[in-house]
């Protein structure tokens, strides 16, 4: 069978959920579309029965209050009107071209997981001109591996975030049912890449392929560009239960330690922003302490925000009112200066 149920968690998605309801029922492949609205404030659920097509193919569930993402998929997959063969994760915000499936499920054979490269677009453009790993005439499909994956969330300074976490494969819904596998309820940030990554530990068989038609709408204040220092952390720490999963070999846990490390290095960010504003010495010291990689990257931050600042009061400094300038070094400096930091991690 090639039928697909997709799964749309939304919270107060109430401006895109229609789009991405009717792009997913239009899908012959589809069997049935199940959103589940995770204790929006606004009209999400509503807009989405809106756009029903009268094919009784549409479930709206509604949660009591906001879970998480990871949550409101678990209710889906738990949900007994939702058995098709594969199962597609598609964002409330997000929408699909016509034809993904069917191009998606011709490659399929032999796999546990299908997943194509995404089709970027910002909110306030039309044109899907942006790709997330390569251009057409770069990809060449390949099967991605637990290292592979891990590595692939480990987020590149300096360029656009591509972590593989931001895939949205196909997934069989009886390789999930026997290993009884569910999104980790804890996680707000990384519930996908900690899915994708158990999912890989069972031996699943990933493919990924050239992009056939998801499209990701890049929005300002997108909530996986907000985390806080609580979700790092967890984040953090679920790379320890991956570590101890059985069955890994020594380079696939080495590979989850640097993954791990890359993510603490954020979390010791905001730990030196916290102690910096409390003017405790000893919390930065620890942070420092936690390893020279850790160390060259708060250093590293450090010097950003020196350079940042410097610069602002030096332009302050040239265009000021004649008479009324200020020092470039005079102000926070002289406390470090350290902004509220950008929070960007790995999605995955």
């Amino acid at each position: 069978m090639r039928g697909v149920d997709v799964i749309i968690a939304a919270w107060n998605r109430e401006d895109t959920i229609g789009r991405a309801v009717a792009s997913a029922l239009a899908e012959p492949e589809v069997l049935s579309v199940v959103v589940v609205d995770d204790g929006s404030k606004d009209e999400t659920a509503k807009r989405a029965r809106w756009a029903d097509d009268g094919s009784n193919r549409l479930t709206v569930l509604q949660l009591p209050k906001n879970g998480g993402p990871a949550a409101a998929r678990n209710a889906a997959l738990s949900y007994s009107g939702s058995s098709a063969p594969w199962i597609a994760i598609l964002d409330g915000d997000d929408f699909l071209l016509p034809g993904r499936f069917s191009r998606l499920l011709a490659q399929a054979h032999g796999c546990d997981a299908i997943a194509d490269d995404l089709l970027q677009v910002h909110e306030e453009c039309c044109d899907v001109d942006i790709r997330l790993l390569a251009r057409a005439e770069q990809f060449e499909a390949w099967t991605c591996d637990l290292r592979g994956f891990v590595l692939g969330n480990i987020s590149r300074k300096g360029r656009h975030r591509k972590e593989l976490g931001f895939l949205k494969p196909l997934i069989r819904r009886s390789f999930l049912e026997k290993h009884r596998l569910r999104y980790d309820e804890t996680l707000r940030l990384g519930e996908d890449y900690a899915f994708y990554a158990r999912l890989l530990a069972l031996g699943a068989r990933f493919r990924v392929v050239p992009a056939c038609g998801y499209v990701s709408v890049i929005r300002s204040g997108s909530l996986s560009d907000k985390h806080s220092k609580q979700d790092l952390e967890r984040l953090r720490d679920i790379d320890c239960v991956l570590e101890g999963l059985p069955g890994l070999s020594g380079a696939e846990r080495a590979t989850i330690r640097k993954h791990q490390e890359s993510v603490d290095a954020r979390v010791q960010w905001l730990e030196v922003i916290e102690a910096t504003k409390a003017r405790d010495a000893s919390r930065i010291l620890r942070a420092y302490r936690r390893s020279p990689h850790i160390a060259r990257y708060i250093s590293a931050r450090l010097g950003e925000q020196l350079f940042e600042r410097t610069a602002k009061r030096l332009k302050a400094f040239t265009n000021g009112p004649k008479g009324n300038r200020l020092s470039p070094f005079s102000g926070p400096l002289g406390s470090w200066g350290v902004a509220d930091p950008d929070t960007s991690s790995s999605a995955a």
